[in-house]
């Protein structure tokens, strides 16, 4: 498959051998040929950007539509993709009907409690790993860790914990992860949840997994970022990179289309270099589909929004290789 300045051998799965490399999908491009041309060909593993959230799960109470989300699922299977599911709980698109029970603690409880299990329940044995729960932490790591939302206020900070308790008696053969942005580097918001992780292993907690977001701007890439996938995985734990892509200042140019080639190779070989780093998700795959906003900045995925490679799927390939 050779494009507009790629000169790619094969397609990137071919070269995913120790560890997946995966793309988030939408079900709104199902309809794409060429998309699921793409898809199919150059990933083998995929996560859903939306359709396994709660509040597009569970459309009002006790409602589900499952049509989005198990076309995903399918889909990944019919091209041999391992899944990550994403996520049970997230601070954002709850349903109404649970928003109006901020402060009833045991009411919330059990709903929690009642999503997970027929979240998981109804995907058991179809997902490789779960990001349990998403975007919890407080920014600057303060107070408890823990961001302000309608589970910590109301349940406590030990919602986390159950969470993972009832995801692992839901699917016992699922990884469990918690999912994160910002933890990327070695900083407050890092060191926060290092704590935290060592904690829940300490407990017993089934944590298997940390997932990095990744979503950078061009030349933010920490320096520390592969010293930090290291260090959390000495606690014992897996790391992924869940969700990268990066962005420049728009109009773009040949100079930040290389520098981000650059940025690529290095986010990917931060992962490749540490044994229990086990994937790398990109976020989206083209910029025709791309869901990340940023003013002024964009042309953030690996294929243009004509499904040409861009240099970046070169430098990818180069460290897979």
């Amino acid at each position: 498959m050779l494009g507009t300045g790629s000169s790619i051998e094969g397609h990137l799965r071919d070269h995913a051998k120790e560890k997946y490399i995966g793309a988030a999908a939408t079900s709104k491009a199902l309809g794409d040929e060429k998309y699921l041309e793409v898809l199919g060909q150059e990933f083998n593993a995929m996560s859903p950007e939306n359709e396994m959230k709660w509040g597009f799960l569970e459309t009002s109470k006790g409602n589900y539509e499952w049509d989005n989300a198990d076309k995903l699922v399918a889909l990944a299977e019919e091209n041999n993709m391992k899944f990550r599911g994403h996520t049970f709980l997230w601070h954002k698109r709850i349903p109404d009907y649970a928003m109006a029970l901020d402060g009833k603690k045991s009411e919330l409880q059990k709903v929690v409690k009642d999503h997970i299990n027929k979240v998981a329940g109804h995907f058991k044995g179809k997902i490789y790993a779960w990001d349990v729960v998403n975007e919890v932490l407080n920014q600057d790591g303060s107070g408890n860790k823990l961001r302000d939302s309608l589970f910590s206020r109301t349940l406590g900070s030990g919602f986390v914990e159950e969470a993972f308790h009832t995801a692992h008696a839901a699917d016992p053969n699922a990884k469990l992860y918690i999912n994160d942005y910002g933890i990327e580097g070695k900083n407050k918001k890092s060191d926060a949840l290092y704590e935290l992780v060592k904690e829940w292993k300490a407990k017993g907690v089934p944590v298997h997994g940390v997932g990095m977001q990744a979503h950078f701007r061009e030349g933010n890439i920490p320096t520390n970022y592969q010293h930090n996938i290291q260090r959390f995985s000495d606690l014992g734990v897996d790391v992924a990179i869940t969700e990268l892509n990066i962005r420049y200042k728009l109009p773009g140019s040949a100079d930040k289309k290389a520098k981000q080639a650059q940025d690529y190779s290095h986010a990917f070989s931060a992962c490749m270099n540490v044994e229990r780093c086990v994937g790398v998700t990109v976020w989206g795959f083209t910029d025709k589909y791309s869901n990340i906003f940023d003013q002024g900045y964009g042309e953030q995925e690996l294929w243009t929004a004509d499904f040409e490679p861009k240099s970046s799927v070169d430098a990818v390939e180069k460290v897979l290789k």
